[in-house]
């Protein structure tokens, strides 16, 4: 099963760069994925559906209890069915729909949504469930917002994510309450012994909301209706089978262990009746055939939430089989909407008549599939109507009376919408109404048979699927298993189930329907006759500017544009928070020991003075170089204390630190602002001064000192024979918090890029008079200022060009700023650095070193080159764009870590290897080595990519 993930998000990554080779192959090539999940699960459903689920467990830290649980049961089984065929059929539509442009962006998104609601469906951990929730969050934002800048896409896009991941930020909330209650985060387990109390009712509804945004229910639908500006292929993959689904699928994997626990059931029966009804309303207002749809499906899923949160067996079964009737004839119809705007160049009602003998097959289809949606027998949709009557007339579900009533009311609306659909795009309609052209005549038109295949299919499996009941009860009744029997248990699936009173009902309910679209067609316009309700888009728009306008308002009082009262405001809120809980005996304080040696005394000193010397310097070089003698002296410290893979860094990290400020001081004033404050301010900041220091001081001191016996803290180094290591800070980082290290070296590379835009926006193009020009660097993009960097390091230009001089980057810098004896010395020293760096990186596993060590010593390698040299002397030591070494290295560092799934090892776990090499003798180490050099060069490539930004020319700063 992960696998079978895996392959979609894979597949998706790669589609784009291969999708102007493939041409249109590229939409086969996307629907492979797809298609071996169709046949893996068609293959395991004997087994599933005999009660039998299959199980995957991949243990990603078992230490901190990460672990990727996925589960095929009879539920899972239905819904990836429905993803992965419904996928198959969209590819194979979005083939002839699309044209060649963007057509592998199209197609890895479809491929890569697919993919995550794959993994939402077979998910069994909780916050499994939440990763992939968000995930199909986004994918459906790009896809709606599409390629290109369109402002109503992307409006769309912009609601469809702000509604779904409030919900999804709320829902995780609830997962989390409810782990922690239960005891497990894995889903099948919670299930099967639900927790219950104050804190799972709460959990209940946070997750109830993350449900109901997913699935639009009011009044949280506006979305989904305001989405159909999107493709026909996306709007009939993501609302109609997939995306929209993923909210009643979570109320209905839930519902089992929880539908007794208060609230849940008044809530999913109160918001799924009124959307059901509600919706239905307006889209027999809806002159837009998508949107007619839309808010079709927003009634629909408004039935299943009802149904598949009733908490009973024929509810489910009847919820089940509708969230397969549903998908199966709203894609067809939205594929055939997608046909008719092809064809006749509009989805508007009014403008469309006569298609239905211009389009028979076209026609046809539609017809067969809105007949499932009208309950018709003998169709699938006709038997989910059956089950649901049965189940709010059993006498089992709590207040059933008002809930059949809601579904009766929505079931009537929904056999007259799905008249008024079939009848604004095949019917004939008087002259004033037809479909208009330049001649003034109704255009011949046909519908090509590549765009009619793919909605034809899922409109001929709702009708055999009906006709063959016994199969969909197979199919659907082993997840209404999960619930009590209670008086419906021996309900089934079936064409004919007699004379009883839900099949009364389901016959009355298409008499009614038949009869309200009769009576709004006699009294006109049905779109004008019908009274309007509430418009929850107006709704979401004012709550968009209400927000913006408190932001705007309480901003006012909070960002003020002082840097100094900010900081007084963080340190005041850290000190308080760690002051209350070491006075609330959080950690008691042992025996102090004050300083283990009298070595340690001078580089505290020097730290200690340097502190206040920066605190009291007016001089921002002066403060700066300060600073860094803190840094100097700290290091100091932890060579006494015995740390020299720490003090090597902190050395380093100072080094380049102390460069880098110095770059940028050139563009600033010599001396801070000059400031002054008042009285109180300085009193105020003073004694937040004293107070955070001697918090910090107390602190640290208690953390030392707090060695309590006992400890389950690991001993790293009675397990560091393991790693085939001497250095345990460098088997740490690279073994046994390789995990930790992957993730501080992204947050590194994303912290890179926010500084490097802020400084390109501070010293860009189009500033005022007296700022900086823009920075030409090794990784400047195509223009004339970056051609001009490349011919003047070329040294083949050099000679073509008159009144050349030798030296790269000549006309950089004045003759008087240059030290040719300094030149001289730092490129001879170059080469022996970067051997030095390259020294410590792979003796870091024994010795003093590693990937960090060696990427700070060879950054301060390319830092002398650009000191001496300039920007020019620097293209000619590191001629590579800086984005690719640091983008590199996290992809050497994180595909070190998948490298051993395919071993079948856990991720980023190491192997030690040892061979016996010809005058070197026996050579061993470990394959964490590969993750060092990815720390290498993503560190290398951050300082290339800062120095790139933050070092202009002296002539520039000036």
């Amino acid at each position: 099963m992960l696998v079978l993930v895996a392959l979609h998000l894979v597949g998706a990554a790669l589609l784009p760069p291969l999708a102007p080779r493939l041409g249109r192959t590229v939409w086969a090539v996307a629907a492979l994925p797809s298609l071996a999940t169709l046949a893996w699960a068609i293959v395991r459903a004997p087994r599933v559906l005999d009660g039998h689920p299959v199980d995957a467990t991949l243990s990603w830290a078992p230490t901190l209890g990460l672990r990727l649980d996925l589960r095929l049961d009879p539920l899972a089984l239905v819904m990836v069915l429905i993803v992965s065929g419904v996928c198959v059929l969209v590819l194979a539509y979005s083939a002839s729909y699309y044209g060649r442009r963007h057509a592998g962006r199209e197609a890895a998104l479809l491929t890569a949504f697919a993919g995550a609601m794959l993994g939402l469906v077979l998910a069994d951990n909780l916050l499994l469930v939440y990763v992939f929730w968000e995930l199909t969050t986004i994918v459906s934002f790009l896809l709606i917002a599409g390629p290109k800048s369109d402002p109503k896409r992307r409006k769309a896009a912009e609601q469809a994510l702000l509604t779904t991941v409030l919900g999804g930020l709320a829902m995780l909330l609830g997962l989390v309450v409810l782990g922690h209650e239960a005891g497990t985060y894995r889903l099948s387990a919670v299930l099967a012994d639900p927790p219950r109390g104050g804190a799972v009712s709460v959990a209940l509804v946070l997750i109830l909301l993350g449900a109901f945004t997913k699935s639009a229910q009011v009044p949280f639908h506006s979305w989904l209706p305001a989405a159909m500006v999107a493709p026909t292929p996306v709007s009939a993959f993501l609302h109609a089978a997939a995306m929209v689904k993923a909210g009643v699928y979570l109320v209905g994997r839930l519902a089992p262990g929880f539908a007794e626990v208060p609230p849940w059931r008044p809530l999913v029966l109160t918001f799924g009746t009124v959307t059901m009804v509600l919706a239905a309303w307006r889209a027999l207002r809806e002159t837009d055939l998508k949107r007619l749809l839309a808010y079709g499906t927003v009634s629909e899923l408004g039935l299943l939430t009802a149904l598949l949160g009733a908490g009973t067996r024929t509810a489910a079964l009847a919820g089940i089989t509708m969230l397969l009737a549903h998908a199966l004839f709203k894609s067809s119809l939205f594929l055939v909407t997608g046909v008719i705007e092809r064809t006749a160049g509009t989805r508007d009602l009014r403008r469309l008549s006569g298609l239905g003998a211009r389009l028979p097959a076209t026609c046809a289809v539609a017809v067969l599939a809105a007949a499932s949606m009208a309950k018709l027998p003998p169709l699938l949709g006709y038997l989910a109507e059956d089950a649901h009557y049965e189940a709010f007339l059993s006498g089992n579900v709590p207040g059933e009376g008002w809930a059949l009533a809601g579904v009766l009311t929505g079931s009537i609306l929904t056999v007259a919408f799905t008249g008024r659909y079939l009848w604004g795009a095949f019917a004939v309609k008087p002259v004033g109404e037809q479909l208009a052209t330049q001649e003034g005549r109704v255009p011949r038109i046909r519908s090509p048979l590549r765009l009619l295949a793919p909605p034809a299919v899922p409109a001929a499996l709702g009708l055999l699927t009906g006709v063959w009941a016994g199969g969909a009860d197979a199919l659907t009744t082993p997840y209404a298993h999960a619930y009590p029997g209670g008086g419906g248990g021996a309900y089934h699936l079936s064409l004919w189930h007699g004379y009883t009173a839900a099949t009364l009902l389901a016959w009355a309910t298409l008499v009614a329907g038949g009869a309200l679209l009769a009576l709004g067609r006699r009294l006109g316009p049905l779109h004008r006759s019908l009274p309007r309700l509430p418009d929850a888009q107006i709704g979401y728009r004012h709550t968009i500017r209400g927000l913006g306008e408190f932001s705007v308002r309480f901003t006012r009082f909070t960002q003020i544009g002082s840097l100094p009262a900010y900081l007084t405001v963080v340190l005041a809120t850290v000190m308080l928070l760690t002051a209350g809980a070491l006075l609330a005996g959080a950690s008691p304080i042992g025996e102090v020991r004050w300083w283990r040696t009298a070595a340690e005394a001078p580089p505290a000193l020097i730290a200690l003075a340097a502190a206040v010397g920066a605190t009291l310097s007016r001089q921002r070089l002066a403060a700066v170089l300060l600073t860094g003698a803190v840094g100097y002296g700290v290091a100091g410290l932890f060579v006494v204390q015995g740390a020299p893979d720490l003090a090597l860094t902190q050395f380093l990290v100072e080094s380049l630190t102390l460069v880098v400020m110095v770059l940028l001081l050139r563009q600033l004033p010599p001396r801070f602002t000059p400031e002054r404050p008042t009285a109180l301010a300085r009193w105020l900041r003073g004694a937040v001064a004293l107070a955070i220091g001697a918090v910090v001081a107390v602190f640290a001191l208690v953390t030392t000192n707090d060695r309590r016996q006992g400890s389950t803290a690991p001993d790293f180094l009675a397990h560091l024979a393991e790693t085939a290591s001497s250095n345990a800070v460098n088997a740490i980082i690279v073994d046994f918090r390789a995990l930790d290290t992957v993730g501080e070296i992204s947050v590194l590379l994303v912290t890179t890029i926010g500084v490097v835009s802020l400084v390109r926006i501070w010293g860009g193009e189009g500033a005022e008079p007296g700022q900086s020009a823009p920075v030409i660097g090794p990784d400047e993009p195509p223009g004339p200022r970056r051609e001009a960097g490349i011919a003047e390091r070329s040294p083949a230009a050099h000679w073509d060009r008159p009144r050349q001089r030798w030296l790269p980057g000549v006309g950089e810098r004045p003759g008087t700023e240059r030290s040719l004896l300094l030149e001289i010395l730092a490129r001879t020293l170059f080469t022996s650095i970067v051997v030095l760096s390259l020294f410590l990186l792979f003796s870091g596993h024994y010795r003093p070193g590693g990937g960090f060590a060696g990427g700070l010593t060879a950054g301060l390698a390319f830092v002398l080159r650009y000191l001496v040299g300039g920007r020019a002397d620097l293209g000619l030591a590191a001629p590579v764009d800086p984005g690719f070494v640091a983008g590199g290295g996290l992809v050497v560092a994180a595909g070190s870590g998948l490298l051993s799934l395919a071993f079948g090892a856990e991720p980023l776990s190491a192997a030690v290897w040892e061979f016996h090499a010809p005058l070197l003798g026996a050579v061993h180490g470990s394959t964490s080595l590969v993750l060092d050099i990815g720390v290498y060069l993503l560190v290398v490539g951050v300082i290339l990519k800062l120095i790139a930004a933050a070092g202009p020319t002296v002539a520039e700063s000036r």
